[in-house]
């Protein structure tokens, strides 16, 4: 699978313990890349909330890593990968501040038989609540040797040999997360909505 690079500056002493509850999550970016991050890539600074009913993935690999801030500020992040995805039930928020006061921008996509499809799927997470079930998973293998779902690529920021799961199969249900970035292959979105609201009027 072919995917450009993600990560930024390295950082050497990142060490996060990573569960099975945190291991998978669904997220919609407002812009998205062919395949990872690139490795210039920066995020705005601003988190933004995701909620879904369902996430049901394959292929599933998450390692630490890190984003970079516009300012230069290092974030650390889990960053969870599904060579495919199915998701019902998305939305997604971000509040910006703006002279008018806080606007809220809302996505929402996929509710009832029309549900979002992912391939090539990468979410750069801080925090994330689901109920799990994972198929296969193997916890504690080398983030340079993943081999069930998109791992990491040349220039992403992570420490090599650094602890790394995977899953053949994760369902996730219930998903609360907050994220920095997002990006896929490919994200198809049936019955996209998109909303402004003043103040904040969150997913969750």
């Amino acid at each position: 699978m072919e995917s450009q690079p993600r990560g930024g500056t390295r950082w050497k002493r990142f060490g996060l313990v990573m569960v099975p509850s945190v291991a998978a999550t669904a997220a919609i970016g407002i812009a998205f890349a062919q395949g990872a991050l690139a490795a210039s890539f920066a995020v705005s600074g601003q988190q933004f909330k995701v909620t879904a009913e369902v996430l049901d993935g394959t292929g599933f690999t998450q390692y630490g890593a890190q984003d970079v801030k516009h300012n230069g500020e290092r974030i650390p992040v889990a960053v969870s990968s599904f060579e495919t995805a199915t998701i019902t039930g998305l939305c997604q928020s971000v509040v910006v501040p703006t002279p008018l006061g806080n606007i809220t921008v809302k996505i929402t996509a996929g509710n009832g038989d029309r549900k979002v499809q992912a391939q090539n799927l990468f979410i750069d997470i801080n925090n994330l609540d689901a109920d799990a079930t994972f198929t296969n998973i193997d916890i504690g293998v080398s983030a340079d040797h993943t081999t069930k779902g998109p791992g990491p690529a040349q220039g992403d920021d992570y420490v090599p040999g650094s602890f790394a799961q995977q899953a053949d199969g994760a369902l996730l249900t219930n998903l609360k997360q907050t994220a920095w970035a997002t990006s896929a292959g490919t994200f198809k979105l049936p019955g996209l909505s998109l909303s402004l609201h003043r103040g904040k009027n969150e997913c969750y």
